[in-house]
């Protein structure tokens, strides 16, 4: 751990703000990532100044750094009719990111096709120049959380935009649990764009169109809902191989944050001491 940044998201502890804060202080957290959407610490329709104020006082008397801002907003940019709006609303969250003291803003981006002739594949080509093109005149980068294609098709895909704007935020267990992809050989086939990763872990349990998944297909499989095709896991419990993960990140000189994210379970917290822990034993 002493090449890394410890994180978490702070919206993983399932607690209100202050308490969370103080969780992650307790784990020895460096900084928190924290959402932007109507569930997030910051909402970015609606914080106020006094709101932002408030979270930076809460998270300064912890000793916390924000590490990254997530603007998930759900729908990913494969829909020309749909991107003028959301392109407006990642730009705003670009705004804030750098308001809060972070440059980099994560989001999910939609399926890649492996196909760049396909229709897809331009719109979202198009959407993502344009975040990148504003990244780039503000010093920020969008960071593209992976899983949703493999790390090669990743890649093609940020090759073709010619920037560093938009970039990744490298989530192992989204790789092994969605295309099966290997993340270690993902750490080298996108080590020219890494600029924050997530620490999860989980495992594959059946093959299924990641289109089906990221709900970008529609109509799905009548039966779709009650598929399992992953199960995500604590830390050291899935097929993630850490250590040589993290060889790989310190191989290519990645010196920024692991953040622990835990989106299911009974007890997120007592999973994500378990995973400071694991962490720290490697």
């Amino acid at each position: 751990m002493k090449n890394f940044k410890l994180g978490v998201i702070l919206e993983s502890f399932k607690l209100p703000l202050r308490e969370a804060a103080v969780s992650a202080e307790k784990i020895g957290a460096d900084g928190v990532q924290i959402f932007v959407n109507s569930e997030g610490f910051a909402p970015v329709d609606t914080i106020t100044k006094e709101g932002k104020s408030e979270l930076l006082n809460v998270l300064g008397a912890s000793g916390l750094a924000i590490s990254a801002l997530c603007a998930d907003f759900g729908m990913g940019f494969g829909h020309r009719e749909k991107n003028p709006e959301l392109i407006e609303r990642s730009k705003r969250a670009v705004d804030l990111a750098l308001e809060l003291g972070t440059n980099i803003i994560t989001t999910h981006i939609g399926v890649v096709p492996g196909d760049s002739a396909h229709e897809r594949y331009k719109v979202m080509q198009e959407a993502c120049a344009e975040l990148a093109a504003y990244a780039d005149s503000v010093g920020a980068r969008f960071a593209v959380e992976t899983g949703p294609e493999t790390s090669l098709t990743l890649k093609n895909f940020l090759d073709s935009l010619g920037s560093r704007g938009v970039s990744v935020n490298l989530d192992p267990a989204n790789l092994v649990m969605v295309t099966g992809d290997d993340p270690v050989q993902a750490v080298y086939n996108l080590r020219d764009y890494i600029v924050h990763t997530h620490a999860k872990d989980g495992i594959k349990l059946m093959d299924v169109n990641p289109e089906f998944i990221y709900r970008v297909t529609h109509p799905l499989p009548a039966d779709f809902e009650k598929l399992e095709a992953f199960r995500e896991l604590p830390l050291g419990q899935g097929s993630v191989p850490f250590a040589e993960y993290l060889a790989a990140l310190k191989d290519i000189g990645y010196s920024g944050y692991l953040t622990i994210e835990r989106e299911v379970g009974d007890n997120p917290a007592a999973d994500i001491r378990l995973a400071a822990n694991y962490l720290s034993s490697l």
